[in-house]
């Protein structure tokens, strides 16, 4: 009896119906909570990445930095030579993470993009930079890179 219910034209108008006067913003709120909630714990799940700045500059050569990314600015940093900034994060789910500087040292201005995750998020967790006059330098100069001229 209830499979020919289901089958029945009168039946199926009163299932299509009250299925149309279902309110559906319970259940879009409860998705949009989960989603929520997914995102936030992968964020979490990401490593934090450690990024060193380390004044590699020739003959004792004092540096002035200034680092920021689009949602942080770390502040101007003056460093003694040999000596270092550090700061860390935890890298975009998207892939986008970018922290860039600014260095100044004997009346030269260069920037650089300092941590680029496309680029450095396979080479390293602790990333150290040393600075030199010709550009910066990743670990042990295994890779350096040219500096950027400031117009």
């Amino acid at each position: 009896m209830r499979a020919a219910c289901f089958t029945s034209r009168s039946c199926m108008l009163f299932c299509r119906s009250s299925t149309a006067n279902m309110n559906p913003l319970p259940i879009n709120w409860l998705l949009s909570l989960t989603l929520v909630f997914v995102v936030s714990e992968v964020g979490l799940l990401l490593h934090k990445t450690d990024v060193l700045i380390y004044n590699d500059l020739d003959g004792g050569t004092d540096l002035t930095l200034h680092c920021k990314s689009k949602n942080n600015d770390l502040g101007i940093q003056h460093l003694a030579y040999r000596n270092y900034f550090e700061f860390n994060f935890r890298p975009s789910f998207l892939g986008n993470t970018l922290f860039y500087c600014t260095m100044q040292w004997n009346g030269t201005m260069r920037w650089f993009d300092i941590y680029v995750e496309g680029r450095d998020v396979s080479r390293c967790i602790r990333c150290l930079l040393y600075e030199r006059p010709d550009g910066p330098c990743l670990s042990n100069y295994e890779i350096c890179y040219h500096w950027k001229s400031v117009a």
